[in-house]
């Protein structure tokens, strides 16, 4: 893991299952297995061999490898929304928390660049533009709930336009920095903050 905070909780399992949650176990060394490879890799028949169990005992909670992809997307979802929230209240909310949390966005990739990049290529489009999110984009119900709080007196198509153009802004960056294409630099994350509250003002 890099030096980020903003990591999925992982809890190290031994290589052999004896009781418990399998669910969860199955998730957890899916987990762990994207800390080091990435998602497109992804094996049921090797992550029953790590947490010790059958194939077949496997297949019991997920029928097929995108079972398995869809609760991993599911977990990292979580993850970052409770990232971005934490740094947002941190800061005392409003417009230094909106600026917070699109950091907060950034640093979650750089820490779980596997799970990330999975996240954004495997999942259905949950987009901002939508006009009802579903129970599982708490990440994206956060982001348009900032930008009403930003632009309390804008049209609901303003509020989704101004929601794509922030999250733009830090996606962009986050793929840059993950690409090596700039450096991973705590700086130049820290200055995203006023430039996404800016991108989001944009549109009115």
């Amino acid at each position: 893991m890099s030096h980020y905070d903003n990591s999925v909780n992982i809890k190290r399992r031994s290589r052999s299952y004896h009781h418990g949650d399998l669910r969860s176990a199955l998730i957890e060394t899916g987990l762990s297995w994207l800390s080091t490879r990435q998602g497109d890799d992804i094996s049921l028949r090797e992550v029953a061999r790590l947490v010790g169990v059958s194939a077949t005992a496997v297949y019991r909670h997920f029928p097929d490898k995108q079972a398995l992809i869809a609760a991993l997307c599911e977990r990292g979802e979580a993850g970052l929304a409770t990232a971005q929230r934490a740094a947002a209240d941190d800061v005392g909310g409003g417009g230094a928390g909106f600026g917070a949390s699109g950091q907060a966005y950034v640093r979650f990739a750089l820490a779980n660049p596997g799970l990330f990049r999975l996240m954004m290529s495997a999942r259905p489009a949950t987009g901002p533009l939508k006009d009802v999110l579903d129970d599982k984009s708490t990440a994206m119900r956060g982001l348009r709930a900032d930008v009403a709080a930003a632009l309390p007196n804008s049209e609901d198509t303003q509020q989704r336009l101004a929601a794509i153009h922030a999250w733009s802004l830090v996606h962009g960056m986050a793929m840059l920095m993950l690409d090596g294409m700039i450096p991973s630099d705590e700086a130049l994350i820290r200055s995203i903050g006023a430039s996404q509250f800016d991108a989001a003002q944009g549109v009115l």
